[in-house]
């Protein structure tokens, strides 16, 4: 008797120690929000400003395994939608967009409307946006392991809470370079799950930017990034570049992604008749190690809109030229 119970008191703190682990990993390396390998590709997942920036719909969906090789290890998927609206001289950017954030026994869903208003200046184009979401947690103590089904350290089945959220930001792009800043979670809202769990969500900044080096050869084209996310704890950057090549509506682009003190990614992909497909690995520089890696795979759809007179206010996205 002892001896069960001994082991069983052994495995409730592997359990506890596991999601101490899982928690502290996500807080040490992106906060509350996950971070994107391909964010270059997905402004519209962080500032709701860049929703519509182009003359097309587009449609993009993105599946990101961390931490592989452990088991629970986290997941996370992202689809949006954005679009341009014209009704006068000023565009206008819809979207939406949905997220859920698997961590072993916690997931985390967001679902996000957002609305843009841009106008000319200084020769490019300025836009605020703003976006409402609604935030949804899940901590499901039935994935646990337990000896005891009934054990009062855990609470059975689900536990699950919801809020309403809200973000902000302002883009701008200008011929070949654009440069975006943006904060989500502004009401810093407390989510309460069940009777005795709560998580308390800091509100969060990003800082993007990025430029289009056109070379000798009108087929090649580099392409540096950046951006940063802070909560007012913690910080993560990624700067990255990548090397295009572009002949009429087919593109193949391949490049390298840095996150001082955190990781470093390759990434490889390609656009035919508006379907652009990558793929990425991000290798941990510390932690787990480089062998426990990210794969991350993005598959978007663009179509061009004819919602507007030709040749009037036209602009295009410097991001994939």
């Amino acid at each position: 008797m002892q001896e069960l119970y001994f082991y069983s008191m052994i495995k409730k703190i592997l359990i506890l120690s596991t999601i101490s682990l899982v928690l502290c990993w996500k807080s040490a390396w992106a906060q509350y929000d996950p971070s994107f390998t391909h964010y270059w590709m997905m402004e519209p997942s962080f500032n709701p400003a860049a929703a519509g920036t182009t003359d097309n719909m587009r449609i993009l969906g993105t599946y990101s395994a961390q931490m592989s090789g452990y088991d629970q290890a986290p997941a996370t998927m992202y689809a949006g939608v954005d679009l341009p609206l014209f009704f006068f001289n000023p565009r206008h950017g819809l979207g939406v967009g949905v997220l859920n954030d698997q961590l072993g026994l916690f997931s985390h869903k967001r679902f996000s409307l957002q609305y843009a208003y841009r106008f000319p200046l200084l020769g490019g184009h300025l836009g605020f946006g703003a976006q409402m979401d609604l935030l949804s947690e899940t901590l499901d103590a039935s994935k646990a392991d337990l000896e005891e089904s009934n054990d009062p350290v855990f609470s059975s089945g689900n536990s699950d809470g919801s809020k309403i959220d809200a973000g902000f930001g302002i883009y701008y792009q200008h011929k070949n370079w654009y440069m975006g800043i943006s904060s989500l979670h502004l009401t810093a809202p407390t989510v309460t799950m069940g009777e005795n769990n709560q998580i308390n969500i800091k509100r969060s900044y990003y800082l993007t930017s990025g430029y289009n080096i056109r070379l000798r050869n009108p087929f090649l084209s580099i392409h540096p990034s950046l951006l940063g996310m802070y909560d007012g704890q913690e910080w993560k950057a990624y700067l990255s570049g990548r090397f295009e090549y572009t002949n009429n509506r087919k593109m193949l682009f391949g490049g390298v992604s840095y996150s001082p003190n955190q990781s470093v990614a390759l990434f490889i992909g390609g656009k035919f008749h508006g379907v652009v497909l990558s793929y990425s690995y991000e290798a941990y520089t510390s932690g787990v190690g480089m062998e426990h890696g990210a794969h991350e795979i993005v598959l978007s759809y663009e179509w061009k809109l004819n919602l507007y007179k030709k040749g009037k206010n036209l602009h295009k996205s410097v991001r994939l030229l």
